[in-house]
């Protein structure tokens, strides 16, 4: 009596993966972002792993849940798996004030935003 299951959006070669409201500007998200976009997998990681960006741990953590989503769900192989896209969106915004000389105020604004990686498959090229 549910409703029925809702089309797959993506290849069946792609598997993906979703972090949500991580305490970073979408700005600098995307820095780390861009540094992955199109790698192995495998550099993909350790890119990530020696990256001095704090935002870094949170996009790893992303990463693996993808490769783990193409491994369990899609049995794709591990080896063969690329990044083929990581976009960074805009989540909210909190708006916080600071007290600033002659009864002014200062507004500072916290931004949040999500990522989304996906990961694929590609053939390994025959090297003979």
């Amino acid at each position: 009596m549910g409703k029925p299951a809702r089309e797959r959006t993506l290849k069946d070669s792609e598997a993906m993966a979703q972090a949500r409201n991580l305490r970073v500007s979408p700005q600098k998200l995307n820095l780390v972002a861009g540094l992955i976009r199109g790698k192995k997998v495998a550099s993909a990681l350790a890119d990530l792993e020696f990256s001095k960006k704090r935002i870094a741990k949170d996009v790893r953590k992303c990463l693996e849940s993808a490769i783990a989503n193409a491994e369990n769900n899609h049995n794709l192989d591990v080896d063969d798996l690329i990044v083929a896209d990581a976009h960074v969106g805009k989540s909210m915004v909190i708006k916080r004030f600071v007290p600033r000389g002659r009864g002014r105020v200062g507004r500072i604004l916290r931004a949040f935003s999500n990522i989304t990686i996906v990961v694929r498959q590609v053939e390994a090229a025959a090297s003979e």
